[in-house]
């Protein structure tokens, strides 16, 4: 995702930011990561940022919010979103990153 001056700063990525360089730990922000987000999964994490942000609570809205963005789940290939198959999609996602960073440990 790229940022240009009409986007709304995103605060934890520049706390991460400041971070890192403050202690030269350029890793930090991926500290818990045991492989390097795919593009679909950074397009799902970017777009449910910017739906938290927007207020949008409970599977249901999240889900039609994700729908209405179109955006593709890495798990299904699909942007028709539902309450479960969001909840399918975040678990599976979970339990793959939990595997890479118990196989690969910090940083991936």
């Amino acid at each position: 995702m790229t940022h240009n001056a009409k986007e709304k700063p995103d605060a934890f990525k520049e706390v991460m930011a400041a971070a890192k360089l403050q202690l030269g730990r350029t890793d930090l922000p991926h500290q818990s990561l045991g492989r390097a987000l795919l593009p679909q999964e950074e397009a799902l994490a970017d777009a449910l940022m910017e739906i938290y942000a927007a207020g949008a609570i409970g599977r249901n809205a999240i889900a039609a919010a994700l729908t209405l963005r179109g955006v593709v789940s890495p798990i299904s290939g699909t942007s028709d979103w539902t309450a479960d198959s969001l909840a399918e999609a975040l678990a599976a996602l979970n339990s793959d990153l939990d595997n890479a960073y118990n196989q690969n440990g910090f940083g991936g």
